[in-house]
């Protein structure tokens, strides 16, 4: 039976988390955790993500990762994939050094996000591996990267930072965040905000509400079961057009008869109608619409959206279409 598709979209949040074929230390000795992390720097880059927080153990890793694309699937086998090769060269193996394909977590940007960052950043405290005092010393996380003057720049400090209770991005700010660590690793109430099965377990972390959406967004990717990669694309498309259509003819646009304008007012409410009720990309939405780069595309849904008057309307035609 195919596996179901995974809920991506720009903006989405995950904890990514994957382990050694029968639990076998992958990442210890001979320089596998630090081409893991090169691999991982490399993923980030290629696809556009941005880690918050990332840990290497010795048989297995945590991730923390926000998309700019949907493409968390395709990053994900071009990472695992890449690194495999390494490792397998290394060692000069065969085989899949990983358990099964991984698992990804869907979790609410904000408060939830930032419990699942300073969870991955105590890994190493809660194995045993370091004190919680010395949590920043571990080598194969994020944290001595974060703190560090020279920070790669697909690292993304503001979650937890601004979880953390609004700490700056300075020597002070890092410094108290790193007690905050080790208070979280100490203090019993705040232990129990991070244990395993609220921030591991399941398919999505974060409030009842937002759960609520991300079953919405499923019933989208139900039609998708069974089908190739190939198939899947042609087939989120079909659905990305049949709400277009549906939006359309709500708000009373032709879209035979658009402007030419990129920016135009019926593009952009018909685009950020889009953006705000399903998963489509702003690739797609860009040569459909015919809005230029998708880059253009998405700020000029965000510029509607900051707008109240334009975030109102298109609130109104979304409220007369089904989703």
């Amino acid at each position: 039976m195919a596996r179901p598709l995974r809920v991506e979209y720009v903006g989405a949040c995950y904890h990514v988390i994957n382990r050694g074929n029968y639990r076998r230390n992958l990442f210890e000795g001979g320089g596998a955790a630090e081409a893991f992390e090169r691999t991982l720097g490399e993923a980030a880059v290629r696809f556009g993500w941005r880690v918050h927080a990332f840990v290497v153990m010795r048989n297995h890793f945590h991730l923390a990762v926000e998309l700019t694309e949907p493409n968390l699937s395709e990053g994900m086998k071009w990472l695992q994939g890449t690194w495999v090769r390494r490792y397998n060269g290394l060692r000069r193996l065969i085989g899949r050094p990983f358990q099964d394909r991984y698992k990804a977590l869907v979790v609410e940007p904000g408060h939830a996000f930032g419990q699942v960052c300073h969870y991955i950043h105590l890994n190493p405290v809660r194995a045993g591996v370091v004190e919680a005092s010395k949590v920043g010393h571990y080598a194969w996380s994020s944290l001595p990267k974060l703190v560090a003057k020279k920070r790669p720049a697909w690292l993304e400090p503001r979650t937890v930072l601004a979880e953390a209770g609004g700490l700056r991005d300075d020597r002070g700010g890092w410094k108290r965040y790193l007690d905050y660590l080790e208070f979280l690793a100490t203090d019993q109430q705040a232990k129990k905000e991070l244990v395993f099965e609220k921030l591991s377990r399941g398919w999505c972390v974060g409030s009842k509400t937002f759960k609520q959406e991300m079953q919405k967004e499923t019933k989208e990717s139900s039609r998708f079961t069974g089908l190739g990669p190939q198939e899947v694309r042609v087939e989120r498309g079909q659905v990305w057009e049949e709400r277009l259509q549906a939006l359309a003819r709500a708000a009373k646009i032709d879209l035979g008869k658009m402007a030419a304008l990129r920016s135009h007012p019926d593009k952009t409410l018909l685009a950020a109608a889009m953006k705000q009720s399903t998963s489509v990309s702003n690739g797609w939405l860009a040569t459909r619409l015919v809005m230029g780069e998708p880059a253009s595309a998405s700020q000029f849904v965000r510029r509607r959206l900051l707008d109240k008057e334009g975030r109102d309307a298109v609130e109104r035609l979304l409220s007369r279409v089904k989703t």
